[in-house]
């Protein structure tokens, strides 16, 4: 049994959401939302994961208050502002000496902007991404992943939040310039979730020029396999291999089995604890290496 679901995940999401509703909420209507969220957390299956949970309360949310957090705007902004830093950032990856490696640095610390998590700060993101190179990256975890793209055919590429993806875009040219041959698809949201990029955050970077593109089907902040559509699925489990980018693609990955390189910037204490890490620190690593 895979066990995804944790108390420290059972902690946030009640902290997170228990009085998030309406300050023009009755107080019966109150009380039926804690009710109905309390019932949402205390039904988890042990396989599930934050951004399916999180999914549920949303939902929750729209039905009882008409709740739904617009993040186009946002999304365009952070959209526009790191294609602003493409040209630059590009030339910084192209003349290092190992442009891939550089552009996993670049594609950790543009995992920051991640407004289901974090207050997205400008500043603290220009601080991460001139920080870049200091990112360490685990030379086994990579070494393993440079070996499998160099055999691989098939590579899936599963993005995360808006603005990264151009940083994804990079790392995807990186690759493919390394690996001529190899055949690229990326995964994006199938609809909104949160401040998740889909569709028309992809064809907004450019990310739609360099490789084929699919919607996953779902509103879950994550890539939960049970719940995605077909078309995705199929990509998924016929890739050689997968590169998985941010912290909701983990949660609802980890424990599947697949041949997937997780990379993410650790943005909670949990994560912290589990890899050892300072907070806003990288993690490149391979499903199979998962400390429990």
């Amino acid at each position: 049994m895979i066990t995804r679901w944790n108390s420290e995940c059972l902690k946030c999401m009640t902290n997170k959401f228990l009085c998030d509703y309406p300050e023009s909420a009755s107080e019966p209507e109150r009380m039926e939302y804690i009710r109905r969220l309390f019932g949402i957390l205390s039904s988890v299956k042990p396989e599930e994961s934050s951004p399916v949970v999180m999914d549920d309360i949303l939902k929750l949310q729209k039905e009882m208050f008409g709740i739904s957090t617009d993040f186009t705007e946002i999304k365009q902004t952070f959209n526009k502002l790191m294609l602003e830093q493409e040209v630059r950032i590009a030339a910084d990856i192209n003349s290092s000496d190992h442009p891939m490696k550089r552009a996993i640095q670049y594609v950790m610390t543009g995992n920051y902007i991640d407004f289901g998590v974090l207050e997205v700060d400008n500043d603290k993101l220009f601080e991460l991404l001139g920080g870049a190179d200091e990112q360490i990256i685990d030379e086994r975890a990579f070494s393993e992943l440079y070996a499998d793209l160099k055999n691989a055919k098939k590579l899936a590429f599963l993005t995360d939040n808006c603005g990264e993806i151009v940083l994804d875009k990079l790392l995807i040219k990186a690759i493919q310039s390394e690996f001529p041959d190899l055949h690229v698809d990326i995964i994006v949201r199938g609809m909104p979730a949160v401040n998740d990029a889909t569709m028309e955050d992809a064809i907004q970077t450019g990310l739609t020029e360099i490789a084929p593109v699919t919607g996953n089907g779902t509103s879950i902040a994550g890539t939960y396999l049970p719940k995605i559509s077909e078309e995705a699925s199929q990509i998924i489990h016929s890739a050689d291999l997968l590169i998985s980018k941010g912290q909701g693609n983990f949660e609802s990955l980890q424990g599947c089995g697949l041949n997937i390189y997780y990379i993410f910037l650790c943005k909670c204490i949990l994560f912290t604890k589990r890899f050892h890490k300072k907070l806003y620190e990288g993690i490149l690593i391979n499903e199979k290496n998962l400390p429990h």
